[in-house]
């Protein structure tokens, strides 16, 4: 073992250990034997999140060209709120591979959400770049793996939202070349072939060029992500697609009515994939206490101040400002639990099955999560309540990593063998020939 990786599984072995004793009733000598586990499944298999949207956070405060070291010192710079994620506390957190989300706003479209996805992309490798003694970029699950072996963590993009690739073909091929291993198929808002969950449908699913890009995906061994999407385009995308689909950070359910969830049946058709739902650990998609808080604060905010037309103090920001922080303070946000993430990793285990589960916690890019998960040094402690419920430590690796290197492994295998009997995909949006008008 080289002497960084021993001291990366030392820094592990002490976080786990702490998260036990932080987070279990029971015996020291329990707490160290559930830390020391996990600790060791961290070591040998590498934890794989799916979903973190640092590189939008990053710049949205400015921090784009890095000079700030805050990622390697582990502090914000002056007056600004912590990030969720910083080198030292991914070291604590065991973390092996994170694909790092380019997320762009819904509202940027045309071409400028493919400059804008570019730019997001250069601020993944230009952070990869300047932090090399800590990040590698990835591009397959063999790199994943070798990158682990060698103490750094492996980085890899997802692109989140299929509004970035204004409707080409070619542009999805262009992401991929620059290292884009997963797209979500739509973000908040319907593009103009996919229906997102959080919209009113107007594809009731996907057009065809939407399944199409599914098929070009498959060909360029670019995972299908199904998080954001409608259940008809969930469907329609399993039922199109040749390769294992993800869900990069989404929930059940079952557990939690919220349209960001992913409901049984899906689940079941994830399966028959051999796919995989990466669990995320947004307040409101895990707690329901939370998303009706969440509801009843967006209606309080909307009665105070909702411009150009209503609110009872419509042009007095200030006024608003005051009222809904009085609101907030009869009405405290209910509490999320470590368990309850669990709890949705139990449930999809169930369903689907325990090869088809992992986690996507959004870190850095959500507002709230729950107690005891609040940064990237916390994922053992959600290992141990897991190994705590009786999960095996195969188990625990499958959800840890193995089950997204196994969907990777097989989503390349399906594009080298597309590649040998299909062509790239000219269709257009309108279902003409490129032409230069």
């Amino acid at each position: 073992m080289q002497r960084r990786n021993l001291a990366w599984l030392i820094s592990v072995a002490i976080a786990c250990s702490t998260m036990a004793q932080a987070t279990t009733p029971v015996s020291g000598k329990t707490d160290a034997a559930l830390a020391a586990r996990v600790a060791k499944v961290l070591a040998d298999t590498p934890l794989i999140d799916g979903h973190n949207d640092l590189p939008w956070e990053l710049r949205a405060r400015g921090d784009v060209d890095l000079r700030v070291d805050q990622l390697k010192q582990g502090r914000p710079a002056d007056g600004q709120t912590p990030l969720m994620t910083d080198i030292p506390r991914m070291r604590a957190g065991g973390i092996g591979g994170q694909f790092w989300s380019v997320w762009i706003p819904s509202s940027t479209t045309g071409p400028a959400a493919v400059q804008m996805t570019m730019e997001e992309i250069d601020i993944v490798r230009s952070m990869v770049a300047r932090y090399p003694e800590a990040f590698e970029m990835a591009y397959t699950a063999d790199d994943i793996e070798r990158i682990h072996r060698e103490g750094r963590i492996a980085s890899l993009v997802g692109i989140e939202g299929g509004h970035q690739i204004n409707d080409s073909m070619a542009m999805l091929r262009q992401m991929y070349v620059l290292g884009a291993r997963y797209m979500t198929l739509t973000h908040t808002s319907n593009n103009a072939w996919a229906d997102s969950a959080t919209a009113d449908p107007v594809h009731h699913g996907l057009t065809p060029f939407g399944k199409a890009v599914v098929g070009e995906m498959n060909r360029l061994g670019m995972l299908v992500d199904l998080s954001h999407v409608s259940p008809d385009a969930m469907r329609q995308a399993i039922a199109t697609s040749a390769a294992p689909v993800m869900f990069s950070h989404s929930n059940a359910r079952a557990l939690i009515d919220h349209p960001r969830g992913v409901p049984d049946d899906v689940l079941r058709l994830v399966a028959k994939n051999r796919g995989i739902v990466m669990v995320n650990f947004y307040s409101s998609y895990v707690s329901a206490a939370n998303a009706r808080w969440d509801a009843d604060r967006a209606a309080e905010k909307a009665r105070f101040n909702a411009p150009p037309y209503g609110g009872l103090y419509i042009g007095q920001p200030e006024r608003a400002k005051a009222a809904l922080a009085e609101w907030e303070k009869r009405h405290p946000a209910p509490v999320a639990t470590l368990g309850m993430v669990a709890d949705h990793i139990e449930h999809i285990r169930k369903v689907a099955g325990i090869e088809n589960v992992g986690i996507g916690s959004d870190f850095d890019g959500v507002s709230t999560t729950p107690t005891g998960l609040d940064g990237v040094d916390k994922y053992p402690a959600l290992m141990i309540e897991l190994a705590r419920r009786g999960w095996a430590d195969a188990e625990l690796a499958a959800v840890a990593g193995g089950n997204m290197l196994r969907v990777m492994r097989e989503a390349e295998a399906v594009a080298k063998r597309l590649q040998v009997s299909e062509q790239p995909s000219m269709l257009t949006i309108d279902g003409k020939p490129l032409a230069a008008d």
